[in-house]
This record gives structure tokens, sequence and C-alpha cells, in this order.
């Protein structure tokens, strides 16, 4: 069969439908409007044009993006494309589609990518970190990704830095109203703050790299405290600097509540493709 998913990202949105055997038989990609009207349009103009080029129908329709739907009003809440935040943004893409849609978060849908026939392939737990703009977290066990009874499974860049330095207080206040979020220091966009210098540049400061590679470590070692997972996959921009592949290990084990920590840090194998290969997986064969 052919999967059909979608990535609903800050500033792209792609749309690609997948074989059975996870090869990308049709790919496409656009802005993302910050209108929400334009935003379902383009979603719609995406999957048509992926349906055109796989030559086959979408009957069903994975969707991965910001946030999650609230399990009691249905409604998106908690996402950083603000534009969806209070909307019935996945029922809405369902009248607008005119099929079924499944909808998860973006990160949950890294990790359920990576897992399936990624770098996490053949492992039980994997945790996902998207360090993009923003920055998500995500988990799949035994291959399905986890979202809990709350659906916020996995929320992990709106917890506060760990274990915070006497420089690092009092914490900035984060877009969703609480102050110290990890999103703040180990996004993209929180390394450009830290370093006063776009991100591109910033990964050259060596000063601001290394606080970086700390904050990021606190915040990990967290996750091996909570979840202790056979693998942790990173995905967003930030994936795409090499240093951290060496760096991590050593500044994740200090902060465990273990006397041996030999977690893998691995860069998503998918690389900016893998959210949309897990908006597709969200459909079983």
């Amino acid at each position: 069969m052919i999967r059909f998913g979608v990535d609903f990202g800050g500033t792209k949105i792609e749309a690609a439908a997948l074989d059975g055997d996870g090869r990308v038989v049709a790919r496409v990609r656009s802005p993302t409007p910050r209108d929400y009207d334009q935003a379902l349009d383009a979603v719609r103009a995406l999957v048509d044009e992926a349906e055109r080029r796989a030559g086959v129908p979408a009957d069903r329709v994975g969707v991965g993006g910001p946030g999650s739907v609230s399990p009691v009003s249905g409604l998106i809440r908690n996402a950083n494309s603000t534009q969806l935040n209070g909307r019935p943004f996945a029922d809405d893409l369902t009248r607008a589609l005119g099929r079924p849609v499944r909808y998860a978060n973006d990160a949950n849908c890294l990790a359920l990518s990576e897992a399936t026939d990624g770098a996490g392939a053949g492992s039980d737990v994997v945790f996902a970190a998207i360090l993009g703009t923003g920055c998500g977290g995500g988990v799949a066990i035994g291959g399905r990704p986890i979202i809990g009874r709350n659906a916020v499974a996995g929320e992990w860049g709106h917890m506060p830095l760990p274990w915070p330095r006497p420089d690092e207080l009092p914490a900035p206040e984060c877009w969703c109203g609480r102050r110290g979020c990890l999103e703040l220091w180990i996004s993209g966009s929180g390394l450009a703050r830290d370093a006063g210098v776009a991100a591109e540049q910033a990964v050259q400061d060596a000063a601001a790299l290394d606080r970086y590679v700390d904050r990021l470590g606190r915040g990990l070692a967290v996750i091996v405290d909570l979840l202790d997972p056979d693998v942790i996959v990173l995905g967003g921009g930030m994936s795409n600097v090499e240093a951290l592949y060496d760096r991590l290990p050593a500044a994740i084990a200090p902060h465990v509540f273990s006397d041996v920590v030999e977690t893998p840090v691995r860069k998503a194998a998918h690389g900016d493709s893998s959210g949309v290969r897990g908006a597709a997986w969200l459909w079983p064969a």
C-alpha cells in the first residue's frame, strides 16, 4: 500500500507518499502560511500534488505538527505555530481533505519514523528530540508512539532547564507563559539568543557551543533517568552540528543517577524528512 504523510512545520509544510517498504515515491513542499485558512488550503494542495505524483489516491493521511490535540476539547494546544492553538485543526483537515486524518505531535512522528526504519530501528525504547526553531520530544516504545493519557507524553521542551547555574537565573520567560523552559536554551533560536548572533554563526562560537552542549546534556540526562531509552535521536536544524554526537555522552553522564551511562546519541537517519515519514507511519498497513 501507499501511505501519505504531512509534516506541518513552522516554516514549511511537506507532503510525501511512501510505499510498503518505506521508500518515498513522491515528495512536495511549500512555505507555511501564517493564516489558518490558507494553511488548510496549502495542506490540501500538497496532498493533491503528492497523489498526482504517486499515481494513487490518498485514502487516509497522517499529519505531524506542533502541539497536540486536547482529549477534552479536540482543539490544538501548546503549538508554537500559534495560529493553530484553540482550533480544531485535525477535524478541519479531515473536512478539507475529504478523508480520514490522524494527527500527532511532530516529535512523536520523528520518534516513530526513526524507531521504524531509522537511527532507532531495532530498539525497544526510542527518545527523539527536535532541536530547531523550537524544541520538542517524542517517545516510541515497541515501534509505537506514546501519546499518554493527557496527550502530552514527551513534551520535554517545556520542562525547566535542570540544575540551573547562577548565571542562568532568573530564568527568562517562555512564550508558553512559564519561565526557564528547555526550549529557551537548547533550540536553535535559544543558542542564537545566548550567543547574540544567528544560530549558523553561533555554532562557530566555542564558548556558546560549550554552554549549549552542557545545557542539552543536562536536559537529556533527565530523559535517561526517567525513560532510560535504548537510543536518543536528534532531529531539527541543530542535529546537523556533528560535534554534538562526540560531546553529548560525556555531558549527559555526570547528571544521570547511575554508575554507567552507555546511551548512544544519534542523528536522525532520515534528516528533515523524518517527520513526514513518521506521519505516514501513523496508519498501519
